[in-house]
């Protein structure tokens, strides 16, 4: 090792001088690239851009914004509370979804599960073939402790009824099973006496193919004032709007093509914006709902949903009434998800 000062920048040969600006120009060029093609792969993962797409099936029908209040009423203004520890309004709920779904041309039945020792249970209408691929579209019936639960989750069971409506009117190419679960919410959350866990854990044991799963969950809060919009981080505000005027199709990587499939035919069907996230399950929110015990059992899943506590600021309060909904853009989530649902039958054959 030499003690010897590093010879004046004047000292430095002209050339050399320049040559070295030229990499230190080019180096700052390359990872300037490098950093603009990560954020936009990043933005390419998470947002799920549409370009190449087909826009799918035409819209079928047109949901009607006053039955889907009227649903909503039912559910989080009489039958409450309809946790699992009121289990006599939970029957209730059960039953005005069963004969909706009847009326409707719904070939239903029920599915019994046995939690803590007491009985509840899902309720399934089947419309389309009796056999061969089928879509599972699903959303919970009960409600977080004693509280309303207008938006969450009465807003998707109301959607899952209208959507049972236009099936009835537009009969689908492929089998389509709606399906009302049961216990959701806490303390049910996260365990296998859920009643999306245990439709899960059936279709597994029966072998049914599964065209890919629709979960409704918390459809009917919107606003259009700026900064409405929440996110889990900071970094995804650059690719989302601030206002929570919008829709979203959520899922993991893996549920890539099943998430551009539904968004894109939501988008052709109805004008309300539609969003979408692919991502890791870590990310908060990303997996709460009825959608993961399907992931855990191997099928492609997404979450169709009103992003819920990162806009809804009255989540699992009492405020949460029927009387903060928006009924008419929740009808153009039940037509995005018809179209979503016949497209996914049409492409099956």
């Amino acid at each position: 090792m030499t003690s010897e000062a590093p010879p004046p920048v004047s000292a430095i040969p002209g050339e050399f001088r320049l040559g070295a600006a030229r990499l230190a120009k080019r180096l700052g060029l390359g990872l300037t690239i490098a950093l603009a093609m990560l954020v936009g792969c990043t933005a390419t993962l998470l947002t799920q851009p549409l370009a190449g797409m087909d826009k799918g099936t035409e819209p079928t029908g047109v949901a009607r914004p006053a039955e889907l209040e009227r649903h909503v009423q039912a559910l989080a203004a009489t039958f409450v509370p309809r946790d699992w520890n009121h289990r006599e309004n939970l029957e209730m709920a059960a039953e005005h979804i069963a004969s909706a779904l009847r009326a409707d041309g719904g070939r239903v039945s029920n599915q019994g599960i046995v939690a803590r020792g007491i009985p509840f249970r899902n309720v399934i209408a089947s419309y389309g073939p009796e056999g061969g691929p089928r879509v599972v579209v699903g959303a919970h019936y009960d409600a977080c402790g004693p509280k309303p639960g207008a938006d969450d989750n009465a807003s998707g069971v109301a959607g899952l009824l209208e959507l049972g409506h236009l099936l009835g009117l537009h009969p689908p190419e492929c089998r389509v099973d709606l399906v009302a679960y049961t216990l959701e919410e806490p303390p049910f959350f996260r365990t296998r006496d859920m009643g999306s866990a245990w439709h899960a854990r059936q279709v597994r044991s029966e072998q049914a193919p599964i065209l890919g799963v629709i979960v409704l969950e918390m459809i009917g809060r919107y606003s259009d004032a700026p900064d409405s919009q929440r996110y889990p981080s900071v970094l995804m505000e650059p690719f989302y709007p601030s206002r929570g005027n919008f829709v979203t199709v959520v899922g993991r990587f893996g549920d890539i093509p099943l998430t551009r499939r539904v968004k894109a035919s939501m988008k052709a069907a109805a004008p309300l914006p539609v969003r979408s996230i692919n991502g890791p399950r870590w990310i908060p929110g990303l997996d709460f709902s009825d959608h993961h015990p399907y992931w855990d059992q191997g099928f492609s899943a997404v979450m169709v949903t009103d992003t819920a506590f990162y806009r809804n600021v009255d989540y699992h309060t009492n405020a949460d009434t029927p009387d903060r909904l928006d009924y008419s853009r929740m009808a153009q989530v039940v037509d995005g998800v018809c179209a979503a649902v016949q497209d996914l039958g049409k492409r099956a054959h």
